[in-house]
């Protein structure tokens, strides 16, 4: 079982950035694969990015070039920065990981292949 705990969410405005941090309860998050999902009020849940165990990433069209994932195995730590933001890019946040032992070079990008999930951290991007 590992636990995920979201930080760091808030209210920005429209061109702000924002550094969301996602702590995992295991010592191995080397095993696993993260991603970071998001929810916006009567929208279906999409990915956002996600990184494999090797630190290889794949991000949402939408937000490419302003968000960059990174894990930090070390401190068992995942992140998500955000810049340039903008009002469509407020919702919930979840950071969500795999199975251990899922290929080191695979990254998952569908909510179906993630096993654990967190509470979520609202962002909101003002005008």
């Amino acid at each position: 079982q590992v636990q995920l705990v979201e930080s760091g969410g808030g209210l920005v405005q429209a061109g702000g950035s924002l550094r969301l941090s996602c702590a995992a309860s295991t010592r191995t998050l080397s095993d696993y694969a993260m991603g970071w999902f998001r929810q916006a009020p009567g929208k279906e849940r999409e990915v956002v990015a996600a990184i494999s165990r090797s630190g290889g990433t794949t991000y949402a069209d939408s937000v490419k070039g302003r968000f960059t994932i990174s894990r930090d195995n070390a401190k068992s730590t995942v992140y998500l920065q955000m810049s340039s933001l903008k009002p469509k890019d407020t919702a919930v946040y979840y950071c969500a990981s795999t199975c251990n032992g899922i290929s080191r070079y695979y990254v998952p990008i569908q909510g179906r292949e993630y096993h654990y999930w967190g509470q979520g951290t609202q962002v909101t991007v003002s005008t």
